[in-house]
């Protein structure tokens, strides 16, 4: 039996206009989890980006790795706008993604 999942391209920030790292994962929550806590040593444990400010969802890996890799490549001003289009408050969008 073939298992479907849900893959997340997300972007999290230090404050608004802050430091931003994209990635992407295919359990949203405890990924932002161990970025929040500061669990694995790296970029946004180093920087403080805890703050999840913007997610999309994906239903084939290619397609969400792929666009992760495209978010990645772009200019700071396009991630800004990005961001600002779906979130314009900068909210912390971590309890909207309870688990």
């Amino acid at each position: 039996m073939l298992r479907e999942y849900v893959y997340w391209i997300y972007i999290l920030a230090s404050d608004r206009n802050g430091t931003l790292y994209v990635g992407v994962t295919n359990d949203l929550y405890a990924r932002v989890m161990v970025h929040r806590e500061g669990l694995l040593p790296g970029f946004t444990k180093r920087y403080g980006v805890k703050h999840l400010v913007y997610f999309e969802e994906h239903g084939d890996v290619e397609a969400a790795i792929a666009r992760e890799k495209t978010i990645k490549r772009w200019r700071r001003a396009w991630k800004l706008q990005l961001i600002e289009q779906a979130n314009p408050q900068w909210r912390d969008l971590w309890l909207e993604i309870g688990d």
